[in-house]
């Protein structure tokens, strides 16, 4: 088992104001809540942010505002690959990575369609590493517009790219996980595995993630912290798995309305 400690990434909410603009002086808030809280990261305009109902210059204007305001305090990522054409996407990243974000992060279900092969995302892929240089990609099984889970013999190949440096999983069960775990053990790379799926915690940390980005850090990001933390302490494992069972039991609620009730949590926290 390894000892070393993991890391925690949010997927980061976007306050509104009453007239639907972005709240930034309530970013500002939200930041200094995760990074009171521990987090080694920040996951800017992805599912969460609901950067599929705000506009192109909302989504570099965010990102921008929010590495302004971490100022190199912990890494930042932020989705880049919108566009209707590969050459889009390259373009909207080399936008978003201008914003002084430590990666871009690319959606599997932006590179092939629900019907396409999986030679058809390998070639668009391949295609987008072409037209983007030497920025530092990553891949995010985001659920929309449609969950496109990248395989343990396509994920293989991606890596052989050596163009990605972070990968946020969403494919959940515990065999899937651990057969791209198992595939980073076997090449030399600088991938970081983060699992989406909160009650994996524990099980992925324990065959080789590097940590957890899940929208239960919007709620209580100190627990995923420790959880990260001490996943792999010896003397911790009774906790360890206590915690586990707990996050697992409360996790179907916060999906609930989702996230909407993160927001009224945090409103609620934010009273106390």
């Amino acid at each position: 088992m390894q000892t070393i400690a993991g890391k925690f990434v949010p997927v980061m909410i976007t306050p509104f104001d009453l007239k639907a603009n972005i709240d930034f002086d309530a970013v500002n808030t939200l930041l200094d809540f995760y990074l009171q809280a521990g987090v080694k990261g920040i996951f800017a305009n992805c599912l969460s942010s609901e950067m599929f109902s705000i506009s192109e210059a909302e989504r570099l204007q965010l990102t921008q505002h929010i590495v302004s305001y971490v100022n190199g305090r912990v890494p930042i990522v932020a989705t880049g690959s919108f566009g209707l054409t590969i050459e889009d996407k390259a373009d909207f990243t080399k936008r978003i990575y201008d914003t002084g974000v430590d990666a871009v992060i690319l959606i599997t279900g932006h590179y092939a369609k629900v019907e396409d092969s999986n030679d058809v995302l390998l070639q668009n892929f391949e295609k987008m590493f072409s037209l983007t240089g030497d920025i530092p990609l990553g891949m995010y099984e985001c659920p929309a517009p449609y969950k496109r889970i990248i395989e343990a013999d396509v994920f293989r190949k991606l890596l052989q790219a050596d163009r990605l440096i972070y990968h946020k999983d969403t494919s959940i069960t515990h065999e899937n996980v651990k057969a791209k775990l198992d595939i980073l053990e076997e090449l030399p790379n600088k991938l970081e595995f983060y699992d989406a799926h909160t009650p994996n915690a524990m099980y992925s940390m324990q065959h080789g993630a590097v940590g957890m980005s899940s929208i239960s850090g919007n709620f209580y990001p100190e627990l995923l912290v420790w959880m990260v933390e001490n996943a792999n302490n010896p003397d911790k494992q009774a906790d360890v798995q206590w915690l586990q069972q707990e996050l697992t039991a409360v996790d179907p609620m916060i999906h609930i309305a989702y996230p909407m009730s993160a927001k009224y949590f945090l409103q609620k926290e934010a009273c106390r």
